[in-house]
């Protein structure tokens, strides 16, 4: 595991797993890792070289235009999420080159309404939730 110690403006590699408005998340491999129950209206990846307490690289949104699966993107750090998987603190971090006050609403409504498909679909792992903002987006 590697403590989440990002600031704003730091500028990270994430590697796009799924595409904006997809639904199955890839490994590097091309094995599928999961099916979301709802699509995704931000660009997901990972952190290459981090590791999360999942085990696997931290968590990223890429804000912006669809990214093809396997793009690249250096951006940098607009704020953290902080999310419960199943039990397991699963952060995501939000990248990109700006926050608008509704890509802010959008990523908090995103993350309630996921949070609470998980939980439907997975009645036996019932700790999911969405915790808010670890590092909030600075205000413009």
């Amino acid at each position: 595991m590697q403590p989440l110690s990002y600031r704003h403006g730091q500028i990270v590699t994430v590697r796009v797993e799924v595409a904006r408005w997809g639904h199955v998340k890839r490994s590097p491999t091309g094995r599928v890792d999961f099916i979301s129950p709802i699509p995704s209206p931000f660009n997901y990846g990972s952190i290459e070289g981090t590791r999360s307490d999942d085990g696997e690289p931290h968590d990223a949104l890429v804000l912006g235009p669809t990214l093809r699966r396997g793009a690249q993107a250096e951006l940098p750090v607009l704020g953290i999420i902080a999310f419960l998987d199943a039990g397991v603190f699963d952060p995501k971090v939000v990248v990109g080159n700006a926050l608008s006050a509704r890509d802010r609403r959008d990523i908090e409504g995103f993350f309630r309404v996921y949070a609470k498909a998980k939980r439907l679909l997975d009645r036996w792992r019932p700790r999911t939730r969405y915790d808010g903002w670890l590092l909030a987006p600075l205000a413009k």
